[in-house]
């Protein structure tokens, strides 16, 4: 082996095991008090087998190779407003909808606006053939624990109830979770970053290809 094709490696594997290290995917459980946060589906396997061997790894004795992961590709787009958010990856869409979007205060009860801005997702849905939809409830951290996980489910629900009409197609497999105050994507000490942890997330595949 050259001395240029051995550096190759070497840098090859040492940039994987970065990034098994630094990054990390997280996968949604459906248990009703998950203890993980939703996300995405695991990344695909890494393309690049790597040899734990290799003497060019120099590892340090009794060290092991993390297993190598493929990171995705993470987009988010937030209007203006901030009353919708769109995250995509190489693997799932997410659509957020702020909670006053949709609903009245401290209500489940959708709004005049709600169903066309649901309707919208329904058809985003459709694009991608999806099979699989997760609706996740959030809160912000104000009131009870409590009631904010019960608040939260009863909006996911809402929102499930709409999207199941809309989509009308029994090969779609749901899973609706409230999540209450965990998780949120803004800071909770302002209004402006409470009002975006408000929310309703709709999570479904991207169409592969």
């Amino acid at each position: 082996m050259t001395p240029t094709l051995r550096l190759t490696r070497a840098l090859t594997t040492a940039t994987l095991l970065l990034a098994s290290t630094l990054y990390g995917t997280t996968t949604a459980h459906a248990e009703d008090d998950p203890d993980d946060p939703p996300g995405t589906e695991p990344s695909a396997s890494a393309p690049v087998e790597v040899d734990p061997n290799d003497p060019d790894l120099k590892l340090p004795d009794g060290a092991t190779l993390a297993q190598a992961k493929v990171l995705d590709i993470k987009s988010v787009v937030e209007e203006q407003s901030g009353d919708e958010r769109r995250e995509d990856t190489n693997t799932s869409v997410t659509l957020a909808l702020q909670a006053e979007v949709l609903f009245g205060k401290d209500s489940a009860k959708l709004g005049g606006e709600a169903k066309s801005r649901i309707t919208g997702i329904a058809e985003e849905i459709k694009t991608q053939n999806a099979t699989r939809v997760r609706v996740f409830g959030f809160t912000d951290n104000l009131g009870s624990s409590a009631h904010g996980d019960v608040l939260s489910k009863q909006r996911a629900n809402a929102v499930h109830d709409i999207l199941s009409q809309t989509l009308n197609d029994p090969g779609i497999t749901y899973e609706v979770r409230g999540y209450g105050e965990q998780y949120p994507i803004s800071d909770n000490s302002t209004e402006a970053g409470r009002k975006k942890n408000r929310r309703v997330e709709v999570t479904f595949p991207r169409t592969e290809g």
